[in-house]
């Protein structure tokens, strides 16, 4: 029985990415740098504090850092560029003449690539952030963040190729790209909870399909054990990819139109 190709371009990738581990050690060290100075500034002021800030001790800091920092990490940080290149430069143009879907080979082949850079942050980060804090403060949501950490990046990746159609039109994502990633940053819960937003940002940001991106995991991890976090991100991806498919179909149909 023949291979999905999704599974073959997402393998064939993540071997890839296993035979050139110097990218990989460079993408490690950048993580554990960012990630143990935003945990210990967190973990400061959680101790300032009292011990806690919006429900997290400085323990529950430090794994969420780790954790949402890994999420992020995990991904080429200019994945919408590179994609909104290829796609003013004709190479996207090319590649429809495939019979499969340009949008779902190029994110099944980036999720590939990815895989090996999020378990080793998985890795390195479980381990610094057990020296620093101690263990995970609660185990069975810390194992519900694995499988949160790969639908995150799904996400990602997905949002990040809606994003990047716009090149379709305007043919420079790099704006693009630079919301994105802020967008990502503040309203995913990269940086910090989502607790932590005034208010009216939080449920802004929480009804918006960035915290799937790293705050799903990152509360996990910190040990709220909300299982129904996964159905979110399940329920975030399918939207995503099919707002990605969506874009560029009609990006592929303007092609056609304008003949480019």
């Amino acid at each position: 029985m023949r291979e999905p190709w999704p599974l073959v371009a997402l393998r064939s990738s993540a071997m890839r990415a296993l035979r050139d581990p110097g990218p990989l050690a460079v993408s490690l060290g950048f993580y554990a740098i960012v990630a143990t100075v935003l945990a210990t500034l967190w973990r400061i002021a959680a101790t300032a504090h009292g011990g806690a800030i919006v429900g997290y001790s400085s323990a529950q800091f430090v794994w969420y850092i780790y954790t949402s920092e890994a999420a992020v990490s995990a991904l080429n940080p200019r994945q919408i560029e590179l994609t909104g290149d290829d796609i003013a430069s004709g190479a996207v143009a090319v590649e429809l003449l495939r019979p499969a879907s340009v949008v779902g080979m190029r994110i099944a082949s980036e999720l590939g690539r990815s895989l090996p850079r999020l378990f080793a942050c998985i890795a390195t980060g479980a381990v610094l952030a057990t020296l620093s804090a101690g263990a995970a403060p609660r185990p069975a949501a810390a194992l519900l963040a694995v499988p949160s950490l790969v639908l995150a990046v799904a996400c990602n990746l997905a949002a990040q190729h809606a994003f990047a159609g716009a090149a379709f039109w305007i043919r420079d994502a790099r704006s693009t790209w630079f919301l994105y990633q802020k967008l990502v940053f503040i309203l995913g819960g990269m940086l910090m909870p989502l607790q932590v937003l005034p208010g009216w940002l939080h449920a802004l940001a929480g009804a918006l399909p960035f915290m799937a991106m790293a705050y799903a995991p990152a509360r996990l991890a910190s040990g709220h054990l909300d299982p129904q976090l996964l159905v979110v991100q399940l329920a975030w991806l399918a939207v995503l990819a099919g707002a990605a498919a969506a874009v560029f179909g009609a990006g592929e149909r303007r092609l056609q139109v304008v003949g480019g």
